[in-house]
């Protein structure tokens, strides 16, 4: 068997695509409501991965889960904060790969030179919550009625995490070009 975290490439927009697709459709854990089409996603995943890690989990040539860092907001005084995103394949949750997932993703923006990071979770979302808190992130509370979807209301918790201690100025950003597969491997 062959396991690989690495670097989204547009070429595997497809395979993303068809994770994502059914948490739109089917779940309440994504707010959107339709899933883009190919060339918009291509393009979200281009932008994103220009300035933040968009890793996949591959296995055996596969992708059964991704995970990535997104503007937390557009003020740049959060500017060392990072949004974060993870989904699994049906047949990949529950077997550690969201946690390899996550641990990549979490050193690498370390490594970039971020601060803090977020999630943004649906609250009746328990298993992401619980996820999150496993991996040492904090609950700071819910937004009541924040979100509207299959013609309910729907609360969010956010949770956050500190991955450096602030001390002073901040170092410029690393761009995420400075990252590479080795880096990954240091944590894979």
């Amino acid at each position: 068997m062959q396991e690989q975290i690495r670097f989204a490439t547009p070429a595997d927009s497809a395979g993303i695509l068809e994770i994502y697709a059914p948490y739109i459709l089917e779940t309440t854990i994504s707010f959107e409501y339709e899933p883009p089409g190919l060339a918009e996603f291509t393009a979200r995943i281009q932008k994103i991965s220009s300035k933040y890690p968009y890793l996949v989990y591959e296995r055996n040539g596969k992708i059964l889960g991704f995970a990535y860092g997104s503007a937390y907001q557009e003020r740049m005084a959060y500017l060392y904060d990072a949004d974060l995103s993870i989904y699994l394949a049906p047949e990949a949750q529950n077997s550690g790969i969201g946690r390899k997932l996550y641990h990549c993703l979490l050193y690498l923006l370390q490594k970039q030179g971020f601060y803090n990071v977020y999630a943004c979770i649906t609250a009746e979302n328990q298993r992401s919550i619980d996820f999150h808190k496993a991996l040492g992130f904090r609950d700071l509370g819910p937004h009541p009625k924040a979100g509207y979807k299959f013609n309910r209301w729907l609360d969010i918790v956010w949770m956050d995490k500190q991955l450096s201690q602030p001390a002073g100025n901040p170092q410029p950003l690393k761009p995420v070009t400075a990252l590479t597969n080795d880096d990954i491997l240091k944590v894979f």
